[in-house]
Protein backbone atom coordinates (compact mmCIF):
# COMPACT_ATOMS: atom_id res chain seq x y z
CA UNK A 1 0.00 0.00 0.00
CA UNK A 2 1.03 3.61 -0.47
CA UNK A 3 1.40 5.29 2.88
CA UNK A 4 -0.76 8.44 2.85
CA UNK A 5 1.22 11.42 4.15
CA UNK A 6 -0.05 13.46 7.12
CA UNK A 7 -0.26 17.23 6.71
CA UNK A 8 1.82 19.40 9.00
CA UNK A 9 2.06 23.10 9.51
CA UNK A 10 4.02 25.46 7.27
CA UNK A 11 6.96 25.77 4.93
CA UNK A 12 9.16 27.17 2.26
CA UNK A 13 11.36 29.77 0.66
CA UNK A 14 15.07 29.54 0.08
CA UNK A 15 17.12 27.92 2.80
CA UNK A 16 20.59 29.11 3.64
CA UNK A 17 23.34 26.95 2.14
CA UNK A 18 25.89 25.19 4.27
CA UNK A 19 29.36 26.00 2.99
CA UNK A 20 31.25 25.17 6.20
CA UNK A 21 29.62 22.14 7.70
CA UNK A 22 31.50 19.21 9.22
CA UNK A 23 31.75 16.07 7.11
CA UNK A 24 28.82 13.68 7.21
CA UNK A 25 29.25 10.42 9.07
CA UNK A 26 28.34 7.51 6.81
CA UNK A 27 27.78 3.87 7.62
CA UNK A 28 30.96 1.90 6.91
CA UNK A 29 31.45 -0.07 3.69
CA UNK A 30 28.61 1.51 1.74
CA UNK A 31 29.51 0.93 -1.91
CA UNK A 32 29.41 3.55 -4.62
CA UNK A 33 25.94 3.48 -6.22
CA UNK A 34 25.14 2.23 -9.67
CA UNK A 35 24.32 5.48 -11.49
CA UNK A 36 21.92 3.65 -13.80
CA UNK A 37 19.07 4.40 -11.39
CA UNK A 38 19.25 8.01 -12.59
CA UNK A 39 18.43 6.75 -16.08
CA UNK A 40 15.34 4.93 -14.77
CA UNK A 41 13.41 8.04 -13.70
CA UNK A 42 9.97 8.21 -15.35
CA UNK A 43 8.87 10.52 -16.90
CA UNK A 44 12.24 11.11 -18.59
CA UNK A 45 13.62 14.40 -17.19
CA UNK A 46 14.78 17.25 -19.38
CA UNK A 47 18.36 17.04 -18.08
CA UNK A 48 19.84 13.98 -16.37
CA UNK A 49 23.45 14.06 -15.11
CA UNK A 50 24.46 10.90 -13.21
CA UNK A 51 27.68 11.19 -11.23
CA UNK A 52 30.10 8.49 -10.17
CA UNK A 53 30.94 7.98 -6.55
CA UNK A 54 29.13 7.74 -3.26
CA UNK A 55 25.41 8.35 -3.24
CA UNK A 56 23.27 9.70 -0.40
CA UNK A 57 22.49 7.27 2.42
CA UNK A 58 19.40 7.70 4.56
CA UNK A 59 20.11 6.97 8.22
CA UNK A 60 18.46 7.44 11.59
CA UNK A 61 19.96 10.94 11.63
CA UNK A 62 18.53 12.04 8.28
CA UNK A 63 16.20 15.05 8.44
CA UNK A 64 13.98 16.66 5.82
CA UNK A 65 14.49 20.41 6.05
CA UNK A 66 12.05 23.02 4.75
CA UNK A 67 11.82 26.75 5.45
CA UNK A 68 8.80 28.30 7.20
CA UNK A 69 6.23 30.17 5.20
CA UNK A 70 4.54 27.78 2.78
CA UNK A 71 2.17 25.06 4.03
CA UNK A 72 2.18 23.11 0.79
CA UNK A 73 5.95 22.76 0.82
CA UNK A 74 5.90 21.53 4.38
CA UNK A 75 3.17 19.06 3.47
CA UNK A 76 5.47 17.75 0.73
CA UNK A 77 8.32 17.42 3.24
CA UNK A 78 6.12 15.27 5.49
CA UNK A 79 4.98 13.30 2.45
CA UNK A 80 8.61 12.47 1.62
CA UNK A 81 9.32 11.46 5.21
CA UNK A 82 6.32 9.14 5.12
CA UNK A 83 7.38 7.63 1.78
CA UNK A 84 10.76 6.74 3.28
CA UNK A 85 8.94 5.50 6.37
CA UNK A 86 10.74 2.88 8.45
CA UNK A 87 12.93 1.49 5.68
CA UNK A 88 16.16 2.98 7.05
CA UNK A 89 15.59 3.64 10.73
CA UNK A 90 13.18 2.90 13.62
CA UNK A 91 11.25 6.07 12.75
CA UNK A 92 10.67 8.09 9.57
CA UNK A 93 13.04 11.00 8.92
CA UNK A 94 12.24 14.02 11.05
CA UNK A 95 10.88 17.13 9.34
CA UNK A 96 12.53 20.37 10.43
CA UNK A 97 10.87 23.69 9.61
CA UNK A 98 13.69 26.17 9.92
CA UNK A 99 15.36 29.08 8.21
CA UNK A 100 18.73 28.16 9.71
CA UNK A 101 21.61 26.65 7.76
CA UNK A 102 21.10 23.14 6.43
CA UNK A 103 22.66 20.43 8.60
CA UNK A 104 24.86 17.72 7.09
CA UNK A 105 23.03 14.63 5.95
CA UNK A 106 19.81 16.52 5.26
CA UNK A 107 17.28 16.40 2.45
CA UNK A 108 16.50 20.03 1.71
CA UNK A 109 13.33 21.27 0.01
CA UNK A 110 13.75 24.83 -1.22
CA UNK A 111 11.56 27.33 -3.04
CA UNK A 112 13.54 29.62 -5.31
CA UNK A 113 14.42 30.29 -8.93
CA UNK A 114 15.47 27.29 -11.03
CA UNK A 115 17.17 27.17 -14.41
CA UNK A 116 13.74 26.73 -16.06
CA UNK A 117 10.66 28.87 -15.50
CA UNK A 118 7.31 27.33 -14.67
CA UNK A 119 5.27 26.25 -11.68
CA UNK A 120 6.13 22.56 -12.18
CA UNK A 121 9.86 22.91 -12.90
CA UNK A 122 12.38 21.58 -10.37
CA UNK A 123 16.03 20.74 -9.85
CA UNK A 124 17.26 17.73 -7.89
CA UNK A 125 20.86 17.34 -6.75
CA UNK A 126 22.11 14.27 -4.89
CA UNK A 127 25.57 14.10 -3.29
CA UNK A 128 26.99 12.03 -0.47
CA UNK A 129 26.55 15.03 1.84
CA UNK A 130 22.98 16.06 1.08
CA UNK A 131 19.98 16.06 -1.23
CA UNK A 132 18.63 19.38 -2.53
CA UNK A 133 15.26 19.68 -4.26
CA UNK A 134 14.64 23.20 -5.52
CA UNK A 135 11.59 24.55 -7.36
CA UNK A 136 9.89 27.77 -8.37
CA UNK A 137 6.57 26.69 -6.86
CA UNK A 138 5.34 23.97 -4.45
CA UNK A 139 4.18 21.74 -7.34
CA UNK A 140 7.75 21.54 -8.58
CA UNK A 141 8.95 20.48 -5.13
CA UNK A 142 6.41 17.66 -5.14
CA UNK A 143 7.59 16.45 -8.55
CA UNK A 144 11.21 16.68 -7.46
CA UNK A 145 10.31 14.47 -4.50
CA UNK A 146 8.79 11.91 -6.89
CA UNK A 147 12.00 11.80 -8.93
CA UNK A 148 14.06 11.39 -5.75
CA UNK A 149 11.69 8.64 -4.63
CA UNK A 150 12.47 6.73 -7.83
CA UNK A 151 16.20 6.89 -7.02
CA UNK A 152 15.61 5.06 -3.74
CA UNK A 153 15.45 1.25 -3.64
CA UNK A 154 12.02 -0.15 -4.56
CA UNK A 155 11.82 -1.98 -1.23
CA UNK A 156 10.99 1.28 0.54
CA UNK A 157 7.51 1.02 -1.01
CA UNK A 158 6.65 -2.06 1.05
CA UNK A 159 4.47 -0.91 3.91
CA UNK A 160 5.99 -3.32 6.45
CA UNK A 161 9.66 -2.93 5.44
CA UNK A 162 12.08 -2.38 8.33
CA UNK A 163 15.81 -1.60 8.54
CA UNK A 164 18.05 -4.54 7.72
CA UNK A 165 21.79 -4.87 8.20
CA UNK A 166 23.66 -4.75 4.91
CA UNK A 167 20.70 -3.19 3.07
CA UNK A 168 21.26 0.56 3.12
CA UNK A 169 18.72 3.01 1.69
CA UNK A 170 20.86 4.85 -0.83
CA UNK A 171 20.13 7.22 -3.72
CA UNK A 172 22.67 7.50 -6.53
CA UNK A 173 24.60 10.74 -6.95
CA UNK A 174 23.67 13.09 -9.75
CA UNK A 175 21.57 16.01 -10.90
CA UNK A 176 18.20 16.46 -12.63
CA UNK A 177 16.83 19.70 -14.10
CA UNK A 178 13.31 19.19 -15.29
CA UNK A 179 10.06 20.72 -16.48
CA UNK A 180 6.99 19.33 -18.32
CA UNK A 181 6.16 19.60 -21.99
CA UNK A 182 2.41 19.94 -21.34
CA UNK A 183 0.50 21.40 -18.42
CA UNK A 184 -2.36 18.87 -18.74
CA UNK A 185 -1.27 15.30 -17.97
CA UNK A 186 -4.31 13.34 -17.00
CA UNK A 187 -6.29 10.16 -16.60
CA UNK A 188 -10.03 9.57 -16.56
CA UNK A 189 -11.98 7.12 -14.41
CA UNK A 190 -15.49 6.13 -15.46
CA UNK A 191 -17.14 5.58 -12.08
CA UNK A 192 -20.61 5.66 -13.68
CA UNK A 193 -20.79 2.29 -15.40
CA UNK A 194 -19.10 0.59 -12.45
CA UNK A 195 -18.83 2.52 -9.20
CA UNK A 196 -15.52 2.86 -7.34
CA UNK A 197 -15.48 3.77 -3.62
CA UNK A 198 -13.63 6.89 -2.46
CA UNK A 199 -10.66 4.94 -1.09
CA UNK A 200 -10.13 3.24 -4.45
CA UNK A 201 -10.08 6.59 -6.23
CA UNK A 202 -7.61 7.93 -3.65
CA UNK A 203 -5.38 4.93 -4.29
CA UNK A 204 -5.49 5.74 -8.01
CA UNK A 205 -4.56 9.37 -7.26
CA UNK A 206 -1.55 8.16 -5.27
CA UNK A 207 -0.34 6.01 -8.15
CA UNK A 208 -0.91 8.79 -10.70
CA UNK A 209 1.08 11.29 -8.69
CA UNK A 210 4.21 9.10 -8.60
CA UNK A 211 4.50 9.68 -12.35
CA UNK A 212 3.67 13.41 -12.23
CA UNK A 213 0.15 13.17 -13.66
CA UNK A 214 -1.88 16.17 -12.52
CA UNK A 215 -5.49 15.86 -13.76
CA UNK A 216 -8.09 13.27 -12.73
CA UNK A 217 -11.22 13.47 -14.86
CA UNK A 218 -14.15 11.74 -13.12
CA UNK A 219 -17.00 10.60 -15.35
CA UNK A 220 -19.72 10.99 -12.71
CA UNK A 221 -22.95 10.37 -14.61
CA UNK A 222 -24.06 8.14 -17.45
CA UNK A 223 -26.95 5.91 -18.44
CA UNK A 224 -26.04 3.28 -15.85
CA UNK A 225 -25.52 5.43 -12.78
CA UNK A 226 -25.42 8.90 -11.23
CA UNK A 227 -22.53 9.06 -8.78
CA UNK A 228 -22.64 12.38 -6.92
CA UNK A 229 -25.18 13.80 -4.48
CA UNK A 230 -27.09 16.84 -5.74
CA UNK A 231 -28.99 18.27 -2.78
CA UNK A 232 -31.55 20.13 -4.90
CA UNK A 233 -32.29 16.95 -6.89
CA UNK A 234 -31.79 14.15 -4.35
CA UNK A 235 -33.26 11.30 -6.41
CA UNK A 236 -30.32 11.54 -8.83
CA UNK A 237 -28.06 9.83 -6.30
CA UNK A 238 -30.48 7.73 -4.29
CA UNK A 239 -32.40 6.36 -7.29
CA UNK A 240 -30.15 7.06 -10.28
CA UNK A 241 -27.08 5.89 -8.38
CA UNK A 242 -28.54 2.55 -7.30
CA UNK A 243 -27.54 0.61 -10.43
CA UNK A 244 -24.51 -0.15 -12.56
CA UNK A 245 -23.53 -2.30 -15.53
CA UNK A 246 -24.67 -5.88 -14.98
CA UNK A 247 -27.17 -4.98 -12.28
CA UNK A 248 -24.85 -4.49 -9.31
CA UNK A 249 -25.67 -2.22 -6.36
CA UNK A 250 -24.05 0.93 -7.72
CA UNK A 251 -23.32 3.73 -5.27
CA UNK A 252 -22.61 7.46 -5.11
CA UNK A 253 -20.41 10.02 -3.38
CA UNK A 254 -21.96 12.34 -0.85
CA UNK A 255 -20.94 15.94 -1.29
CA UNK A 256 -18.76 15.62 1.80
CA UNK A 257 -17.01 12.56 0.35
CA UNK A 258 -16.50 14.29 -2.98
CA UNK A 259 -15.05 17.40 -1.30
CA UNK A 260 -12.70 15.18 0.71
CA UNK A 261 -11.56 13.46 -2.49
CA UNK A 262 -10.99 16.81 -4.21
CA UNK A 263 -8.80 17.95 -1.30
CA UNK A 264 -6.92 14.64 -1.15
CA UNK A 265 -6.08 14.97 -4.84
CA UNK A 266 -5.19 18.67 -4.56
CA UNK A 267 -2.73 17.89 -1.75
CA UNK A 268 -0.94 15.72 -4.33
CA UNK A 269 -1.18 18.44 -7.00
CA UNK A 270 -3.90 16.56 -8.90
CA UNK A 271 -6.90 18.63 -10.03
CA UNK A 272 -10.25 16.84 -10.14
CA UNK A 273 -12.25 17.55 -13.32
CA UNK A 274 -15.91 16.52 -12.88
CA UNK A 275 -17.98 15.37 -15.84
CA UNK A 276 -21.76 15.18 -16.04
CA UNK A 277 -22.45 13.83 -19.52
CA UNK A 278 -25.26 15.58 -21.43
CA UNK A 279 -27.52 15.83 -23.39
CA UNK A 280 -27.04 12.09 -24.08
CA UNK A 281 -25.81 9.33 -21.74
CA UNK A 282 -28.50 10.54 -19.32
CA UNK A 283 -30.75 7.57 -18.57
CA UNK A 284 -29.88 7.60 -14.84
CA UNK A 285 -31.18 11.18 -14.64
CA UNK A 286 -34.20 10.41 -16.83
CA UNK A 287 -35.07 7.50 -14.54
CA UNK A 288 -34.77 9.72 -11.46
CA UNK A 289 -37.01 12.61 -12.61
CA UNK A 290 -39.90 12.20 -15.01
CA UNK A 291 -39.97 15.91 -15.88
CA UNK A 292 -36.59 15.68 -17.63
CA UNK A 293 -38.24 13.48 -20.30
CA UNK A 294 -40.19 15.08 -23.16
CA UNK A 295 -43.14 12.74 -22.53
CA UNK A 296 -43.06 13.26 -18.76
CA UNK A 297 -42.55 9.55 -18.10
CA UNK A 298 -39.59 8.37 -16.02
CA UNK A 299 -37.37 5.80 -17.72
CA UNK A 300 -36.49 2.42 -16.29
CA UNK A 301 -33.01 2.00 -14.78
CA UNK A 302 -30.47 0.74 -17.31
CA UNK A 303 -27.67 -1.77 -16.73
CA UNK A 304 -26.52 -2.53 -20.28
CA UNK A 305 -23.67 -1.05 -22.31
CA UNK A 306 -25.27 0.27 -25.51
CA UNK A 307 -25.08 4.04 -26.07
CA UNK A 308 -26.93 6.80 -27.87
CA UNK A 309 -30.53 5.99 -26.92
CA UNK A 310 -31.07 8.61 -24.19
CA UNK A 311 -31.25 12.40 -24.19
CA UNK A 312 -32.52 15.20 -21.99
CA UNK A 313 -35.56 17.07 -23.29
CA UNK A 314 -33.66 20.05 -24.69
CA UNK A 315 -36.80 22.12 -25.41
CA UNK A 316 -38.04 22.21 -21.80
CA UNK A 317 -37.12 25.09 -19.49
CA UNK A 318 -36.89 22.68 -16.55
CA UNK A 319 -33.94 20.97 -18.24
CA UNK A 320 -31.82 24.11 -17.97
CA UNK A 321 -32.90 24.73 -14.39
CA UNK A 322 -31.77 21.19 -13.67
CA UNK A 323 -28.40 21.71 -15.41
CA UNK A 324 -27.78 25.00 -13.63
CA UNK A 325 -28.48 23.39 -10.24
CA UNK A 326 -26.18 20.45 -10.97
CA UNK A 327 -23.33 22.61 -12.28
CA UNK A 328 -23.70 25.09 -9.41
CA UNK A 329 -23.56 22.46 -6.66
CA UNK A 330 -20.62 20.55 -8.16
CA UNK A 331 -18.75 23.74 -9.06
CA UNK A 332 -19.00 24.92 -5.46
CA UNK A 333 -17.22 21.72 -4.37
CA UNK A 334 -14.56 21.81 -7.09
CA UNK A 335 -11.89 24.55 -6.88
CA UNK A 336 -10.39 23.63 -10.27
CA UNK A 337 -11.43 25.84 -13.20
CA UNK A 338 -13.05 23.17 -15.40
CA UNK A 339 -16.42 21.46 -15.76
CA UNK A 340 -16.86 18.69 -18.36
CA UNK A 341 -20.29 18.42 -19.98
CA UNK A 342 -19.62 15.35 -22.15
CA UNK A 343 -21.61 16.02 -25.31
CA UNK A 344 -20.66 12.76 -27.05
CA UNK A 345 -22.61 10.09 -28.92
CA UNK A 346 -25.94 11.93 -29.15
CA UNK A 347 -28.14 10.08 -31.64
CA UNK A 348 -31.70 11.21 -30.83
CA UNK A 349 -31.42 15.00 -31.39
CA UNK A 350 -31.18 16.98 -34.62
CA UNK A 351 -27.90 18.77 -35.33
CA UNK A 352 -29.62 22.11 -34.67
CA UNK A 353 -31.01 20.94 -31.33
CA UNK A 354 -27.57 19.70 -30.33
CA UNK A 355 -25.76 22.90 -31.29
CA UNK A 356 -28.23 25.14 -29.49
CA UNK A 357 -28.07 22.94 -26.39
CA UNK A 358 -24.25 23.03 -26.15
CA UNK A 359 -24.15 26.79 -26.74
CA UNK A 360 -26.67 27.35 -23.96
CA UNK A 361 -24.96 24.95 -21.55
CA UNK A 362 -21.54 26.54 -22.00
CA UNK A 363 -23.02 29.85 -20.81
CA UNK A 364 -24.43 28.05 -17.76
CA UNK A 365 -21.02 26.58 -17.02
CA UNK A 366 -19.39 29.99 -17.46
CA UNK A 367 -21.98 31.68 -15.22
CA UNK A 368 -20.96 29.25 -12.47
CA UNK A 369 -17.33 30.28 -12.74
CA UNK A 370 -16.02 27.33 -14.77
CA UNK A 371 -14.60 26.66 -18.21
CA UNK A 372 -16.51 24.10 -20.27
CA UNK A 373 -14.85 20.97 -21.61
CA UNK A 374 -16.64 18.67 -24.05
CA UNK A 375 -15.80 15.63 -26.17
CA UNK A 376 -14.86 16.46 -29.74
CA UNK A 377 -18.45 16.32 -31.01
CA UNK A 378 -18.72 19.90 -29.72
CA UNK A 379 -16.20 21.13 -32.33
CA UNK A 380 -18.82 22.64 -34.74
CA UNK A 381 -20.34 24.72 -31.92
CA UNK A 382 -19.55 28.42 -31.64
CA UNK A 383 -17.40 27.92 -28.56
CA UNK A 384 -16.43 30.52 -26.00
CA UNK A 385 -12.69 31.37 -25.91
CA UNK A 386 -12.37 29.48 -22.62
CA UNK A 387 -14.05 26.26 -23.78
CA UNK A 388 -11.94 23.14 -24.39
CA UNK A 389 -12.34 20.21 -26.78
CA UNK A 390 -11.29 16.70 -25.73
CA UNK A 391 -10.37 14.78 -28.88
CA UNK A 392 -11.07 11.05 -28.88
CA UNK A 393 -12.36 9.92 -32.28
CA UNK A 394 -9.71 8.37 -34.50
CA UNK A 395 -11.21 9.33 -37.86
CA UNK A 396 -12.01 12.97 -37.10
CA UNK A 397 -10.13 16.10 -36.14
CA UNK A 398 -11.14 19.06 -33.97
CA UNK A 399 -9.33 21.40 -36.37
CA UNK A 400 -12.57 23.35 -36.92
CA UNK A 401 -12.62 24.28 -33.24
CA UNK A 402 -8.89 25.06 -33.24
CA UNK A 403 -9.34 27.56 -36.07
CA UNK A 404 -11.89 29.34 -33.85
CA UNK A 405 -9.39 29.46 -30.98
CA UNK A 406 -10.30 26.40 -28.92
CA UNK A 407 -7.69 24.49 -26.94
CA UNK A 408 -7.53 20.70 -27.16
CA UNK A 409 -6.88 17.80 -24.79
CA UNK A 410 -5.56 14.85 -26.80
CA UNK A 411 -7.17 11.51 -25.87
CA UNK A 412 -7.11 9.73 -29.22
CA UNK A 413 -8.74 6.34 -28.64
CA UNK A 414 -6.30 4.09 -30.51
CA UNK A 415 -3.39 5.42 -28.42
CA UNK A 416 -4.71 6.74 -25.11
CA UNK A 417 -7.83 4.71 -24.23
CA UNK A 418 -6.86 2.50 -21.31
CA UNK A 419 -9.98 0.35 -21.64
CA UNK A 420 -8.74 -1.09 -24.93
CA UNK A 421 -7.32 -4.61 -24.61
CA UNK A 422 -3.57 -5.07 -24.77
CA UNK A 423 -3.95 -7.94 -27.24
CA UNK A 424 -6.29 -10.77 -28.20
CA UNK A 425 -5.49 -12.67 -24.98
CA UNK A 426 -6.54 -9.84 -22.63
CA UNK A 427 -9.50 -11.00 -20.55
CA UNK A 428 -11.10 -7.59 -19.87
CA UNK A 429 -11.42 -4.45 -21.93
CA UNK A 430 -12.75 -3.59 -25.37
CA UNK A 431 -11.19 -3.54 -28.84
CA UNK A 432 -13.36 -1.30 -31.04
CA UNK A 433 -10.45 1.17 -31.44
CA UNK A 434 -7.92 -1.65 -31.87
CA UNK A 435 -5.50 -3.31 -29.49
CA UNK A 436 -3.32 -0.90 -27.51
CA UNK A 437 -0.24 -2.59 -26.14
CA UNK A 438 2.33 -0.75 -24.06
CA UNK A 439 4.39 0.34 -27.06
CA UNK A 440 1.30 1.74 -28.84
CA UNK A 441 0.31 3.80 -25.79
CA UNK A 442 3.85 5.22 -25.61
CA UNK A 443 5.09 5.64 -29.16
CA UNK A 444 3.08 8.61 -30.46
CA UNK A 445 3.21 12.39 -30.48
CA UNK A 446 0.09 14.34 -29.43
CA UNK A 447 1.14 17.23 -31.68
CA UNK A 448 1.09 15.17 -34.90
CA UNK A 449 -1.76 12.70 -34.41
CA UNK A 450 -4.64 14.94 -35.59
CA UNK A 451 -4.54 17.10 -38.70
CA UNK A 452 -4.81 20.81 -38.01
CA UNK A 453 -4.07 20.48 -34.29
CA UNK A 454 -0.53 21.76 -33.67
CA UNK A 455 1.25 21.66 -30.34
CA UNK A 456 0.37 25.32 -29.74
CA UNK A 457 -3.32 24.32 -29.58
CA UNK A 458 -2.81 21.53 -27.06
CA UNK A 459 -3.40 21.75 -23.34
CA UNK A 460 -1.95 18.26 -23.08
CA UNK A 461 -2.90 14.58 -22.94
CA UNK A 462 -5.36 12.44 -21.01
CA UNK A 463 -5.86 8.68 -20.87
CA UNK A 464 -9.52 7.67 -20.32
CA UNK A 465 -10.50 4.34 -18.76
CA UNK A 466 -14.13 3.47 -19.49
CA UNK A 467 -15.59 0.83 -17.21
CA UNK A 468 -17.99 -1.36 -19.19
CA UNK A 469 -15.77 -4.36 -18.34
CA UNK A 470 -14.02 -2.93 -15.27
CA UNK A 471 -15.67 -3.75 -11.95
CA UNK A 472 -12.89 -3.45 -9.33
CA UNK A 473 -9.77 -1.48 -8.52
CA UNK A 474 -7.72 -4.55 -9.49
CA UNK A 475 -9.31 -4.36 -12.96
CA UNK A 476 -8.52 -0.64 -13.15
CA UNK A 477 -4.88 -1.20 -12.21
CA UNK A 478 -4.47 -4.04 -14.70
CA UNK A 479 -5.66 -1.92 -17.63
CA UNK A 480 -4.02 1.33 -16.49
CA UNK A 481 -0.59 0.00 -15.61
CA UNK A 482 1.88 0.09 -17.17
CA UNK A 483 0.27 2.01 -20.06
CA UNK A 484 -0.53 5.03 -17.89
CA UNK A 485 3.17 5.28 -17.01
CA UNK A 486 3.89 5.62 -20.73
CA UNK A 487 1.16 8.24 -21.16
CA UNK A 488 2.72 10.17 -18.27
CA UNK A 489 5.97 10.37 -20.19
CA UNK A 490 4.16 11.34 -23.41
CA UNK A 491 2.72 14.31 -21.51
CA UNK A 492 5.83 15.32 -19.60
CA UNK A 493 8.93 14.62 -21.70
CA UNK A 494 10.14 16.22 -24.91
CA UNK A 495 9.14 14.31 -28.03
CA UNK A 496 12.67 14.25 -29.43
CA UNK A 497 14.01 12.65 -26.24
CA UNK A 498 11.54 9.79 -26.11
CA UNK A 499 12.36 6.38 -27.56
CA UNK A 500 10.45 3.13 -27.08
CA UNK A 501 13.54 0.92 -26.97
CA UNK A 502 15.06 2.84 -24.07
CA UNK A 503 11.71 3.46 -22.37
CA UNK A 504 10.88 -0.25 -22.14
CA UNK A 505 14.15 -0.82 -20.27
CA UNK A 506 13.42 2.04 -17.86
CA UNK A 507 9.86 0.77 -17.44
CA UNK A 508 11.16 -2.72 -16.74
CA UNK A 509 13.21 -1.29 -13.87
CA UNK A 510 9.94 -0.12 -12.29
CA UNK A 511 8.60 -3.66 -12.03
CA UNK A 512 9.91 -4.16 -8.47
CA UNK A 513 8.53 -0.77 -7.39
CA UNK A 514 5.07 -1.47 -8.81
CA UNK A 515 5.18 -4.88 -7.17
CA UNK A 516 6.15 -3.37 -3.81
CA UNK A 517 3.28 -0.90 -4.14
CA UNK A 518 0.91 -3.81 -4.70
CA UNK A 519 -0.12 -2.68 -8.18
CA UNK A 520 -1.92 -5.31 -10.25
CA UNK A 521 -0.02 -4.36 -13.40
CA UNK A 522 0.09 -6.19 -16.72
CA UNK A 523 3.50 -7.77 -17.25
CA UNK A 524 3.67 -7.13 -20.98
CA UNK A 525 6.10 -9.51 -22.71
CA UNK A 526 7.38 -6.48 -24.63
CA UNK A 527 9.02 -5.15 -21.45
CA UNK A 528 12.18 -6.65 -19.84
CA UNK A 529 10.82 -6.60 -16.30
CA UNK A 530 13.30 -6.59 -13.45
CA UNK A 531 12.47 -8.65 -10.38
Amino acid sequence: MIRPPIAVVAASFILASCAKQPPVTRPPQVPAMDVSSFHHVIPLPTVVEPRDGMGFTITADTVVVVAPGDERSQWTAKYLADVIGLAAAPRPPRVEVTGASIPPGAISLELGATSTAGAEAYELTVTAERVTIRANQPAGLFYGVQSFRQLLPPFIEHQAVRPQKGRPVVAAAGRVADHPRFGWRGAMLDVSRHFLPVDDVKRFVDLMSIYKLNRLHLHLADDQGWRIEIKSWPNLATHGGATQVGGGPGGFYTQEQYADLVKYAADRFVTIVPEIDMPGHTNAALASYAELNCDGVAREPYTGVEVGFSALCVDKAITYTFIDDVVREIAALTPGPWFHIGGDEVKTLTPDQYLRFIERVQTIVQSNGKQMIGWDEISPVQLLPTSVVQHWRVKTTPAEAVVKGARVIMSIANKAYLDMKYDTATAIGLSWAGYVDVNTAYDWDPATVAAGVPESALLGVEAPLWSETVATLADVEFLAFPRLVGIAEVGWSRAESRDWNTFKVRLGAHGPRLTALGVNFHRSPMVPWQR
